[in-house]
């Protein structure tokens, strides 16, 4: 289902973005691999890009070829850089690059977010993330920050919330819709990547601890990888604006004790 397709997949350097690029690969996919630091493993067709500012988008999309299938937004920060940052690439930058590549797709073709169970809280957090993502464009996301009040330690989950709210948005908006692209999202929890620990530094160890005690284990990039090319694959061409938990049944826990059943 993947066999000849070409999909951009953003974060390649490392974890989840370098396993999703090398099992496309490996599936029949050819590969436009985006980041901004240049990967160990060999990728046929690497853009070195930074999509936290909108002359990086532009710059990116200007090197990306006419026609691709799919996009796969892996590359995100952890939130130890400071909320502007987090927010600029988790969300503000995803969405950019998301809107100007649209264009590109095919009729039919995909978008694939990498979210996170840190965004769980969109639901009880709802018109903050209705009022951030209403913001047009790609703002100046430090002034943003300042305005509504947000802090640091808010940055990570408050783009995953931001992201979740977006995907679902865009899965009806004309720029996506009127083409048939569709618009998913996946949630992993914890996954044993390079950026682990700074994630146990922002989230805190007992945070992350108890989420890996519920299902057992941490996940790896190979556990997340598929979920993601089976969302920008024809298999999944009557599935949008949804939001897949690829975490072991961590949201099913959250669930039973926040629903109580």
């Amino acid at each position: 289902m993947l066999f000849g397709k070409t999909i951009v997949v953003t974060g390649v350097a490392s974890g989840i973005g370098a396993r999703t690029a090398e099992l496309a690969g490996q599936l029949g996919a050819d590969v436009i691999g985006i980041d901004v630091r240049e990967p160990s493993q060999g990728i046929a067709s690497f853009i070195k890009g930074d999509i936290s500012n909108a002359a990086g988008v532009a710059d990116i999309v200007r090197q990306l070829p006419r026609r691709v299938d799919a996009l796969a937004n892996v590359a995100g920060l952890s939130g130890s850089t400071g909320i502007a940052a987090t927010l600029a690439v988790n969300f503000y930058g995803l969405r950019a690059l998301s809107q100007v590549v649209a264009p590109h797709l095919r009729e039919g073709g995909a978008i694939v977010n990498v979210a996170s169970i840190a965004g769980y809280g969109w639901r009880a957090n709802l018109e903050r993330a209705k009022t951030l993502t209403a913001i047009e464009g790609f703002p100046d996301v430090a002034a943003v920050a300042a305005e509504h009040g947000l802090k640091n330690e808010e940055g990570y989950p408050l783009s995953k919330e931001l992201l979740l709210l977006w995907t679902m948005q865009a899965a009806h908006q004309p720029l996506f819709r009127d083409r048939g692209i569709r618009v998913n999202a996946i949630s992993p929890g914890p996954v044993e990547t390079p950026i682990l620990k700074q994630f146990r530094a922002v989230l805190g160890d007992e945070r992350v601890d108890s989420d890996i005690t519920r299902v057992g284990r941490a996940g790896t990039s190979a556990d997340i990888a598929p979920a993601i090319l089976f969302l920008c694959s024809d298999g999944a061409r009557w599935v949008s604006g949804a939001n897949l938990p690829v975490d072991g049944g961590l949201e099913a826990s959250i669930n039973a004790d926040v629903l109580g059943f």
